[in-house]
């Protein structure tokens, strides 16, 4: 049966970094006319024979992961810079977050992006520079403690059933702290937990875990002391791969649980202690056992099935990389990373078409409604009737001034009217003589002779006469 001490830590060691070797001759002649694709395909073919697996450092910058899950990234020096492709089936094997600014060792192969006429690096590893001599150091303190009998499994003491106080040595602004009081308060929730807080990381660390650990083994009542923190880096768990850690876990006279990062993460704390828990939840898992055997059962059934699963995924892993190396598929999954590439990018620009293309309409649609409500029958209605009550007032106004006028020229007709009436002469003490036969106006002396009867109108009334004389207008000039 595998043990602790036989599990890797990390990668691999870290392979050589080649330089490549010097370009074959083109098989192109000299006269022959290529099309930008089979230029292309020419120069991939080349470049990724003669640089099929290559080690490149520098600094990462323009570090972007696409919703594909692969990562894209630029590779530069003081000189140049290359860019870099990795695929989500090794992202999700990263033990750090790439971020811009760091300082790596990228490996795999070079490839040629055809859309773009690019060439680019397309990386299976990354690891950060300089943690080779980490590795080292923590091989040489391994062994060493091996060879003192530190791991050894019959030094290993088993965990108390039912633990009446519980301690924890980890630092208070982490999560692994409020990790293991919420699992012990849910399943074990009589027991006492007696925290003893600590730097995890940075200088001088180890000799405070180191202090707190035998801080609480002289505590009356302590059973099993949990030490701990949360996952990161290799630097920021290197605290608990000291040999200071180590030995005062050697050397505690209750059973210790290491409880450090992640269920990858490996420390040297994890092989002294007496038992290595996945994560701090776990460990605190571990401690309630005793009362809680189902979940105990349950979270062992998990573990195999893990481990089955990564050793199943690893089988198909070799599977995979297998057909890789076949000639017919070499290059595949480089293919199939540029392709999605281009459909990212056309994904975009289609996405960008179809926003203009709403923004179109959405403003063609602003100015036919404006137009409609421009030809709205109740607006054109009501601009009518205020027309027609405009035109109205002003017909109105027109009468009245029309009659007005009308008025007074009717009064000075009548005025006139009244000064050429026979009436008004008559009034003056005039009078108008008429022929009663003829019932004409006498205006001659001689139409009237003796006895012709007439009718004399005043103006007041008419008097009937008869002519006794008539003297003509030249006798009366004559006398």
């Amino acid at each position: 049966m595998t043990s602790l001490f036989d599990l890797p830590f990390e990668e691999p060691e870290a392979e050589p970094i080649v330089e490549p070797p010097p370009p074959a001759r083109s098989a192109v002649r000299d006269d022959a006319v290529l099309t930008v694709s089979g230029l292309t395909a020419v120069l991939r073919g080349v470049i990724e024979s003669q640089f099929s697996r290559v080690a490149v450092e520098g600094e990462l910058s323009n570090c972007r992961t696409w919703n594909t899950g692969h990562l894209y990234f630029t590779l530069k020096d003081e000189g140049a810079q290359i860019r870099g492709v990795m695929f989500r089936s090794d992202v999700q094997r990263l033990k750090f977050r790439p971020e811009d600014g760091q300082h790596v060792v990228a490996r795999g192969r070079i490839g040629v992006y055809e859309v773009k006429g690019e060439y680019q690096l397309v990386c299976d590893r990354l690891e950060p520079h300089g943690v080779g001599a980490l590795q080292l150091a923590f091989e040489q303190l391994k062994q060493r403690l091996a060879r003192e009998g530190l791991f050894d499994g019959s030094r290993k003491r088993p965990l108390p059933a039912l633990p009446r106080i519980v301690g924890v040595v980890t630092s208070l602004d982490g999560a692994a702290v409020r990790d293991i009081v919420s699992v012990l308060s849910t399943r074990y929730p009589g027991v006492r937990v007696l925290i003893r807080p600590a730097r995890v990381q940075g200088e001088g660390a180890a000799v405070d875990i180191a202090r707190a650990l035998m801080a609480l083994a002289r505590v009356d009542g302590v059973d099993v002391i949990i030490a701990g923190r949360g996952g990161g880096s290799i630097e920021d768990l290197w605290a608990f791969n000291e040999e200071t850690v180590a030995r005062a876990i050697a050397a505690c006279p209750v059973p210790v649980i290491s409880a450090v990062g992640h269920e990858t993460d490996f420390t040297i704390a994890d092989f002294v202690a007496d038992v290595r828990a996945e994560t701090p939840s776990a460990a605190a898992g571990l401690v309630a056992a005793g009362r809680d055997g189902m979940c105990t059962a349950l979270d062992r059934a998990h573990r195999r099935l893990d481990a089955a699963m990564h050793r199943r995924a690893l089988v198909l892993r070799n599977r995979v990389h297998g057909l890789t190396g076949r000639p017919a598929l070499a290059g595949w999954p480089g293919r199939v990373a540029m392709r999605a590439r281009q459909v990212s990018e056309l994904a975009q620009d289609l996405e960008r078409g179809v926003r203009g293309q709403f923004a179109r309409r959405a403003r063609n649609l602003e100015v036919l409604v404006r137009r409609l409500e421009a030809r709205d029958l109740r607006r054109r209605t009501a601009s009518a009737r205020a027309r027609i009550r405009a035109a109205d007032a002003a017909l109105a106004s027109a009468m009245v001034r029309r009659q007005h006028a009308h008025a007074g020229r009717f009064g000075r007709l009548a005025a006139r009217l009244d000064t050429l009436s026979p009436l008004a002469v008559l009034g003056r003490g005039y009078a108008v003589c008429w022929h009663q036969e003829s019932a004409t106006i006498l205006r001659d002396a001689v139409d009237a002779p003796p006895g012709t009867a007439i009718r004399v109108v005043l103006a007041r009334g008419s008097v009937d006469a008869s002519v006794t004389a008539a003297r003509p207008a030249d006798s009366d000039e004559r006398s």
